[in-house]
């Protein structure tokens, strides 16, 4: 795959991010006309769900509106996680990213984890959920593929790296692991690499990853996707280059 084969795909697999403790009403905005590119329109937009009215006023059909719920935190609330699902379904997401309360995995409290995950599933209904396992907290391959399996069990319809905002975010290690448990699952479970993604290059080695995998017909917006904010620009002046 050359690289302005990969640019092409990717631009179509991302969910162009902005999770900014600065955003407003018009850079989300900006957001949104950016998601809309000569080379077509990303997956999504993944916003505060404070921004989802500003989105959907801006936004064409075909672009998913992605918000977070649980998040950064991943506290073990699970009142929280049915006020903000439910406040996000009402505003108008397509999709929820879920965080995973990871501290009870590490504590193992597993069966809290379980419920967690059953009742975001719930409340999410038809809604497209993917859970946040926070890889890069979870520190080893074993605890990363555990949260990967539980999310998969209870019904997610991906499971997504990172948050973005610790220290260690998406790896290709991180990703090896989830993209492992979803081939040996046999279920219909898509995947999201999320945090320190920002050039061509980052997202061709998780994209290579997933064909390698998974194989080339896996991959499309209902099975994988990118979330990143910064890596756009630069898959468009890969394009514009034409290499």
């Amino acid at each position: 795959m050359t690289d302005t084969e990969a640019a092409q795909i990717l631009i179509r697999l991302l969910d162009l991010t902005s999770l900014n403790h600065d955003d407003t009403k018009e850079t989300i905005k900006d957001l949104c006309r950016r998601a809309v590119t000569p080379y077509g329109a990303t997956a999504a937009v993944c916003i505060y769900p404070e921004f989802i009215a500003a989105a959907l006023h801006e936004l064409k059909d075909n672009i998913k509106i992605a918000t977070v719920v649980n998040f950064p935190d991943g506290s073990a609330d699970l009142k929280r996680l049915e006020k903000e699902v439910r406040q996000a379904i009402k505003l108008g997401a397509d999709e929820i990213d879920a965080v995973l309360p990871y501290r009870e995995l590490l504590s193992g409290n597993e069966n809290f984890c379980i419920s967690f995950l059953n009742k975001a599933r719930e409340l999410c209904g038809d809604k497209t959920l993917k859970i946040i396992i926070e890889s890069g907290e979870l520190k080893s391959t074993v605890n990363i593929k555990k949260a990967a399996r539980m999310a998969i069990e209870a019904g997610a319809d991906f499971v997504k790296t990172s948050t973005g905002k610790t220290p260690i975010s998406a790896t290709p290690e991180a990703a090896n692991a989830i993209l492992e448990e979803i081939k040996a699952s046999g279920k219909e479970v898509g995947f999201k690499a999320s945090g320190g993604i920002k050039t061509l290059e980052d997202a061709k080695k998780y994209l290579s990853l997933a064909v390698s995998i998974m194989g080339p017909d896996w991959i499309n917006a209902k099975h994988f996707r990118i979330g990143a904010s910064s890596v756009l620009n630069n898959l468009l002046e890969h394009l514009n280059k034409g290499y």
